[in-house]
Order: C-alpha cells, then structure tokens, then sequence
C-alpha cells in the first residue's frame, strides 16, 4: 500500500489509536466513521492507494458545500486533541483480495505507529441465532486474550462472538492466509457445507482482524447486527460504543459535529459507479 500526505501533514506518534470500517452488509461501520471524523475535528493527512480496493472519487465529503475537496476510496485521517486516527474506506475490495487488503492494510498501521486498531463493522441479523437483550446488542472480538475475550468489553455490557473459535477449520485457515500460508484443496468453501459459524470467518472484519493481530497490534472489533435499509441508528450505536471503549465522552461528540444530513451511497450503487460517488456526506459541521 502506498500513500501521499496532504501537504503539510504528518502522521502523529500521539494518535496511536485507529479506528477503520469493516465493509459490510448495511455499510455500518462507515456510517460510523463517517460520524466520527468530524465529531473529532479530524483532519485528513493521507490519500491511501491499494490495488485490491475498486477505485472511487468524490467531491468534498463532509464540508457544508462542494467546494472541490477531493475525496478518494481510502484516507487516512488523525484528531490531535483527541489522540486518535481512523481509515475511511468508500468502496468495496476486489472480490478474491480480501486477504491481500487486510495484510496491506495491517502493514500500513502498523508502519505508522499505531499500536491499537478498533474495526467497526456490521452482521447480517438473518443470521443471528439467539436475541440477547442483555449485550445493549452490540458485539466484540478482541485480541487480548486466544479466545478473543476481553474483560474491558465485557465491563461495558458487551458480548463476545460466540460464534468465533480459534480452533474451528474457517477461522484457523483464515489465520494461517494472513501469515502466508496457502489454501488447502480441503479448506475451501462448498456452500453446500457452510455453516452459520463459518459465515463469520468470511467476513472482513475477521480478515482485518488476523491481519492486525499477526503484526502485533492491539485488535478491537466492534459488531452489531443489522438488516439492509437505513441504519443510520446503528451508526450512532456504533459510533457511541467506540467512544465508551476508548473512554471519550459520547455526549461531547455528538455536540461537536451537528449533523443536518446525511445522504448514504449504498453498497451497490458503489458497484455500479464507482468511479465517480461518495460514501456519505455529513452537512453544516462547522
């Protein structure tokens, strides 16, 4: 992965917290992005260029007019005041280079100085199994411990991922790709054999999360469950939930960005015309 910085800019060794979307079903997690780097006065820093994501160009993401600020599919943005650094992706990754990106990925984050990557993505709530009222519905899989436990997430109410298991053939040859091994004849997909579990495996953010945590770096992933449609709700909860986690005050950025609209680009819109779209824009942020 190669990147530009915007002139005058450096990545700060004080923002070594980064927060990046997972793409997924209902574009979530970059509804959430999208409310978090102005609600933190980010600025952006860096262009971001990997061959693995469908190329996108946009005109001024979150300014109150189109002024011609450029905006492209992959950016890197850093808040000083709040020490914390996030990716924002606007279009989708090749198919069959999931792996390659997350690596790439993985390796850029880590070349820069960040030491924890908080990954925000959503489910498909068509395969959720049980309803547990009690997780405020959000889920987590963390590094911290193999089986991806973390007490901190727990003290927030939420729930690990039940479904992830180190030990299980999807997750174990996903972490075996991110460290270079190869796919096994006997390791690839038959849907006819696919389970509910395996369905998380093949998700992104699982992709992004072995990637990272090969490299050494902290790994937060941040879930919730959703349907296609307009979850803009999800994005606060979402955006909300990453603020408790690294302890910032919900309430304070939600009053530093005033969102007057916000129009969603959705995920086959991008696929349909990408080279020209915008994931989102967020109004009058002054």
């Amino acid at each position: 992965m190669e990147f530009s910085l915007v002139d005058g800019e450096k990545f700060s060794p004080s923002c070594s917290t980064l927060v990046m979307p997972a793409l997924s079903i209902g574009n979530v997690g970059q509804l959430a992005v999208d409310l978090l780097i102005p609600s933190a006065k980010a600025r952006r820093v860096a262009y971001l260029d990997e061959p693995s994501v469908l190329p996108c160009i946009g005109n001024d993401a979150f300014g109150p007019d189109a002024a011609g600020d450029l905006a492209l599919a992959l950016e890197e943005y850093e808040s000083m005041s709040h020490g914390l650094a996030f990716i924002q992706q606007r279009s989708p990754i090749i198919t069959g280079m999931m792996v390659s990106f997350a690596k790439n990925v993985a390796n850029f984050i880590s070349s820069i100085g960040k030491d924890h990557v908080v990954i925000l993505s959503s489910l498909d709530s068509g395969k959720r199994r049980v309803i547990d009222a009690s997780s405020d519905m959000l889920y987590y899989l963390s590094s911290c411990n193999e089986d991806g436990s973390d007490p901190e997430c727990e003290k927030l109410g939420w729930k690990k991922l039940e479904e992830y298991d180190p030990s299980q053939r999807l997750w174990k040859c996903l972490a075996s790709l991110v460290e270079g091994g190869v796919l096994l004849e006997d390791m690839a997909d038959d849907p006819e054999e696919m389970t509910i579990s395996d369905y998380y495996a093949t998700l992104p953010f699982a992709a992004l999360f072995f990637a990272c945590k090969a490299k050494g770096l902290k790994v937060s992933c941040v879930l919730c469950y959703c349907s296609e449609g307009d979850n803009m709700p999800e994005s606060f909860h979402l955006a909300e939930a990453v603020c408790k986690l690294l302890g910032q005050d919900p309430e304070q950025f939600h009053e530093m960005g005033q969102m007057d609209g916000l129009f969603p680009c959705h995920g086959n819109q991008f696929m349909d015309h990408h080279l020209i779209c915008l994931f989102s824009r967020l109004t009058n942020l002054g």
